[in-house]
Formats: structure tokens, C-alpha cells, sequence
């Protein structure tokens, strides 16, 4: 299950530098894939090719979010999520919409960075 930050974000920043996939990002700010991992370019959904550095339009415009195909859950790289971990108003919480098993999670974290 990926991470989300909910509406109650302070916009403190703690989370930000704590992903090891850089998956958060501060509201309004552009986003890539390649940010923060090995990608040079994604397969998107609709099987079209995307350069891995193209901007991509922000999940949010007022609050810290996640990109939740990049959040791994810091699985692989930590015990528990580094976000959760340091937030201070426990607003980084499982994404009910993203849940995935271990197994999936150590797989997105090989793919995204090239292991």
C-alpha cells in the first residue's frame, strides 16, 4: 500500500527528504519519474513511452503529496515508512487506493532503480 498525505498537512517539509525514491513533492511543485531514481523512460498505461525527465503536473497545488507509483513504502530500504516516520501531525498514512503486497513493493523499488 503506497502512502498518502492527507489534507491536514502543515506543509512542514520533514517528509520531503526522507524518500529514498523522491516520491513526495511540495504542493504545486512539477514532479518526474526519473527524479530521485534510475529511470530514462516509463511505459504509461496506454503503452505510449514517456521520457523518464518530463515534467509532470503537480497532485496537489496546496499540500505536500506523493506520487504513489513511486512510493515503495521504504520497503527495501527502511523498517517503516521514513514519511510517517517524521511527520509531525501524522498525516502520512496508507493509501487505500494503492494497496500492494511486499513482494510488489521490492519489485517497484528494483524497477525504479534499475536493480
Amino acid at each position: 500500500m503506497a502512502i498518502m498525505i492527507t489534507d491536514e498537512c502543515i506543509n512542514c517539509g520533514a517528509c520531503e527528504p526522507e524518500c529514498p525514491n523522491t516520491a513526495i513533492y511540495e504542493g504545486g511543485a512539477l514532479w518526474t519519474w526519473a527524479g530521485g531514481t534510475s529511470l530514462q523512460e516509463v511505459e504509461l498505461e496506454d503503452g505510449s513511452l514517456q521520457s523518464g525527465s518530463e515534467e509532470q503536473e503537480p497532485v496537489s497545488d496546496e499540500f505536500y503529496y506523493i506520487i504513489s507509483a513511486k512510493c515503495t513504502e521504504c520497503m527495501g530500504f527502511h523498517e517503516e515508512p521514513q514519511c510517517a516516520a517524521v511527520c509531525p501531525v501524522d498525516c502520512c498514512v496508507p493509501d487505500p487506493d494503492y494497496v500492494e503486497e511486499e513482494e510488489e513493493l521490492l519489485a517497484k523499488k528494483s524497477w525504479l532503480h534499475n536493480e
